[in-house]
């Protein structure tokens, strides 16, 4: 009878051991494939912005530091829609040149393909209504002044609800590679429009 009891007692620790075991492998397997997911959310808004950006910086010569005028600009402002055609100049048909043909709107032209919510431009993807920082300004390389933007987002604000101890050690290990702890577009420090995920 206690051989029975023993036995039992013994077969129910060991699957309590092996379910503490696989939680243990298996949540940081699940909080990396949740990380990598939400991740990719905010890559994709990041590249909206800076392509908003670089339309910005084309057409005013400048980036903007300011959301709402960057959400007035795509949903207001025009680029031209140029079509390619022969330089009537060149005999041997090699040559083409730009041919203004119109107008396009911003918006049209980049973001109503994908039922784009424009007024949440500026939100973070999975945080709880944290706003991306937006930064631009100029800085000096040899002598020339260069317009440059920087848009980022902390690890914490899109990783809500998620393990917080594996949160705290993802953040301190890209601290301690002198990383930013979260994800980025652009710099104020160089002429760069690349994210930190390229």
């Amino acid at each position: 009878m206690k051989s029975t009891i023993l036995k039992v007692s013994l077969a129910v620790v060991i699957v309590v051991l092996g379910y503490f075991i696989y939680n243990s492998i298996n949540k940081p397997l699940i909080f990396e494939q949740e990380l990598k997911s939400r991740g990719d959310v905010v890559i994709d808004k990041l590249k909206d912005i800076r392509t908003a950006q670089t339309l910005f910086k084309a057409l005013h010569k400048r980036y903007t530091s300011s959301f709402d005028t960057l959400i007035m600009f795509v949903r207001e402002g025009k680029i031209p829609e140029v079509k390619m055609v022969p330089d009537p100049k060149d005999t041997t048909n090699t040559r083409t040149i730009s041919d203004t043909i119109g107008f396009i709107s911003i918006f049209d032209s980049i973001y109503a393909k994908k039922n784009y919510k424009l007024e949440e431009l500026s939100l973070i993807p999975f945080s709880t209504s944290e706003r991306f920082t937006l930064l631009a300004g100029k800085i000096n390389k040899g002598g020339v002044d260069v317009s440059v933007f920087e848009v980022t987002a902390p690890m914490e604000a899109y990783t809500s609800g998620l393990n917080q101890q594996l949160i705290i050690n993802r953040v301190q290990e890209l601290k301690d590679k002198s990383k930013f702890p979260g994800l980025k577009v652009g710099s104020m420090f160089e002429a760069s429009t690349d994210g930190n995920w390229e």
